[in-house]
């Protein structure tokens, strides 16, 4: 909009699945999702357009600094209910994790979780934000959020020893990445289109890449793979 300041671009949350749905029934023009289409989705036009990693995140006066995915899957699953079991204080763990239609949680569901469940003790929110501050105030808390988002009121967990960074994801050595996703209805067209290609050049990317993310130019066979 500082570029085009006759044009106005309207944001709205709710997850991914709101986004595709909001772009299926018009009421946008650009849907944004975290997680790659369904098969019953397939007839829009996704456009990866940057890479996040998930992060998993505790509060900073926890003294755990390293999980395995299997410890996170049985954390999540509620096989592991005890912080005392992983070689913390003998305290109950807070499961915290995103609704259902969230990109976020299938991209987790998928990339951790398998074919177990995540629990239905877990605190549910509608947001990385609000996952963010439930860890924030929670010192038995652990939730997943997107790495763009971490900060110094949360603590990143190392996964198998990786830490969760830029880095690490472009050596493919930190495995818990996924594309975002504009989707479209049709191609897009006009202004649409200008967002889109604006995203997608270095000032764009680099943008994104101040947040935390990693460029599409870091990941080309990526890029292929999430494509339409």
């Amino acid at each position: 909009m500082g570029h085009h300041r006759q044009e106005k671009i309207f944001v709205q949350g709710g997850g991914s699945s709101a986004g595709i749905q909001a772009v299926r029934t018009g009421a946008a023009e650009v849907g944004m999702s975290s997680r790659n289409l369904l098969d019953s989705e397939k007839d829009l036009i996704a456009v990866p357009i940057i890479y996040d990693a998930i992060a998993v995140i505790v509060h900073p006066g926890n003294p755990l600094q390293d999980l395995s995915l299997e410890q996170v899957r049985k954390i999540f699953s509620a096989e592991i209910t005890l912080w005392s079991e992983l070689g913390g204080r003998n305290h109950p763990i807070t499961l915290v994790t995103r609704e259902e239609g969230s990109g976020t949680r299938d991209a987790f569901q998928k990339l951790i979780m398998g074919e177990k469940e995540i629990s239905l003790s877990a605190l549910v929110q509608d947001s990385n934000g609000a996952i963010r501050q439930v860890v924030t105030d929670d010192r038995n808390a652990v939730g997943y959020i997107s790495l763009g988002l971490v900060n110094d009121r949360v603590k990143a967990l190392k996964i198998d020893g990786i830490e969760p960074r830029v880095e690490n994801i472009q050596d493919h050595r930190y495995k818990i990445v996924r594309p975002f996703l504009f989707v479209f209805k049709s191609n897009p067209q006009g202004l649409a289109k200008d967002f889109l290609d604006y995203i997608l050049s270095p000032p764009g990317q680099k943008l994104l890449v101040q947040e935390g993310l990693v460029s599409m130019n870091t990941n080309p066979e990526s890029r292929k793979g999430a494509a339409r």
